[in-house]
């Protein structure tokens, strides 16, 4: 029965492929329709219509054998990359489709409560195969900007500086600056040179605390050694802290047993105390500046749908209620559910976990993801009740062995005291 309900999502996303399929084909039909030769239309149609069904085929195949290996290996990603890039390019062709739509019904509309002459853009030849062809070109460069996402977007490594405020920091943390980064997924590395690229960019930075939201691994602990030398350069004057994230549990491999399962949770905290990165679970530590001191707090994962494995009360167990806190939690819902609410104010949460979806647009002045649709809060700065949460947009990625318009992530931010 399990089974069968889990082949319910991708009957329905068969059918979802069926009706976009028909939708961006009315679009190139002006083309289409000019095509002499038979066997090139077949084998249009052809190509057209088995290539999403094959790379569904293949996310499946790769998701059933993900709980055996790390990742969805080469053929699951190979048809996962393509069915999240046919998605765009196939919603780019009736996005077309529907300007046309609502330009025809535009000049009819004016036509008949204005008196001006129709232009017969739903009927006229020139008109559709004009908009055809703008269709292809946009679809391409879909293409073109995601096989961009796949080999170079993912290393795009973008630094995101934050000056905050708070009137009751401490004056010795006056310009104190911390660099936080967050799902690292070390097993989906594939480019040592460019990984290397962004830590030196982290160690640029220059920060006196840095930070780590969880997510080290996708599912193994050994996933991470290949990648623990060159991570044990990164340091900081006041230390490098780290919680853990969901991934980090090991809850998506079928394990051999319990005790192997918990083994390669103790061999990823034992990484990290190698590579020098002090991990907090359900806890809180204060750090010392000039006699005066703030806390930092770090809680185990806690997420509305995932594990809530979190402690917040303990972590928060003997603390000053009116010093200034920082906390370390690696899914954003927990500030949603517990940290913005709670009885001890919380100044500043950090978390990760959404990778902003690793695709959509992120302007200054405007931020889309599908991600949204999940999460409320999804990338970036947030203030609600005089206290911060960031999303770190992450240093990695998964699933989609790709980024596109969110690049991977480097925030620093800066405390401030203000009157």
């Amino acid at each position: 029965m399990n089974g069968i309900k889990a082949l319910i999502p991708f009957t329905l996303i068969g059918f979802l492929i069926y009706f976009m399929n028909k939708l961006a084909l009315s679009t190139l039909q002006p083309i289409l329709s000019g095509i002499s030769s038979v066997f090139a239309l077949k084998s249009f149609l052809f190509l057209f219509w088995t290539i999403p069904y094959l790379s569904l085929a293949l996310t499946l195949y790769g998701l059933r054998k993900m709980q055996l290996k790390n990742g969805l290996g080469f053929l699951g990603n190979l048809g996962f990359n393509s069915l999240i890039t046919l998605f765009f390019v196939m919603l780019s062709l009736i996005f077309v489709k529907g300007i046309s739509k609502l330009i025809a019904l535009m000049s009819s509309a004016s036509s008949a409560i204005i008196g001006v002459p129709e232009i017969p853009f739903g009927s006229n030849q020139t008109y559709l195969l004009a908009s055809a062809w703008i269709g292809i070109a946009l679809a391409l460069f879909m293409i073109g900007y995601f096989v961009y996402g796949m080999i170079k977007g993912k290393y795009k490594y973008k630094v995101h500086k934050h000056v905050l405020s708070f009137p009751d920091l401490p004056e010795a943390f006056d310009g104190f600056k911390i660099t936080q980064i967050s799902d690292v997924h070390s097993g989906s590395f594939d480019n040592e040179k460019a990984v290397t690229k962004g830590v030196e960019m982290i160690k640029k930075q220059n920060s006196d605390l840095f930070l780590f939201t969880g997510d080290l691994v996708n599912n193994l602990a050994s996933e991470f050694e290949p990648w623990k030398k060159l991570f044990s350069t990164i340091r900081a004057p006041f230390g490098q802290f780290s919680v853990l994230g969901n991934h980090d549990y090991g809850d998506y491999v079928a394990w051999e047993s319990v005790q192997h399962k918990a083994q390669n949770l103790e061999n990823l905290k034992q990484h990290q105390a190698d590579i020098g990165f002090r991990l907090l679970q359900d806890e809180s530590i204060e750090l010392e500046k000039d006699n005066q001191k703030i806390h930092l707090i770090g809680v185990q994962n806690w997420g509305h749908g995932f594990a809530k494995i979190g402690d917040l009360s303990k972590a928060l167990s003997g603390l000053d209620q009116t010093g200034f806190k920082i906390l370390l939690s690696h899914d954003p819902t927990h500030f949603e559910h517990e940290v913005k609410n709670h009885d001890t104010h919380i100044h500043l949460t950090l978390s990760g976990h959404t990778h902003g979806m690793q695709m959509g647009i992120d302007l200054p002045w405007f931020k889309w993801s599908p991600v949204k649709w999940r999460y409320k809060k999804w990338a970036g700065l947030y203030q609600e009740n005089n206290r911060y949460l960031h999303i770190n947009r992450g240093f990695g990625f998964l699933g989609f062995s790709g980024r596109v318009g969110i690049w991977p992530e480097i925030t620093v931010i800066e405390l401030r005291k203000s009157a």
